[in-house]
């Protein structure tokens, strides 16, 4: 092994070791928002689709009159 093998080793070295730190100091700074990510993604359910949920439309005091009132 020549010696422009190892400074290209130990480039190799330094730069993952610097991904590495700088993965970890994101990790850190940013976990309180990155734990409520993951939760919520673990409760998230795939097959369901919220845009498909009926939601019950709360009629105005007008349209209720209209209707006759309670039904």
């Amino acid at each position: 092994m020549g010696k422009g093998d190892a400074k290209q080793l130990k480039s190799v070295v330094v730069v993952i070791g610097a991904l590495a730190f700088g993965w970890a100091a994101i990790e850190l700074a940013f976990k309180p928002w990155l734990d409520k990510a993951r939760a919520a993604m673990d409760k998230s359910d795939p097959s369901r689709d919220p845009d498909d949920v009926d939601v019950p439309v709360k009629k105005s005091p007008e349209e209720e009159e209209i209707d006759g009132g309670d039904n």
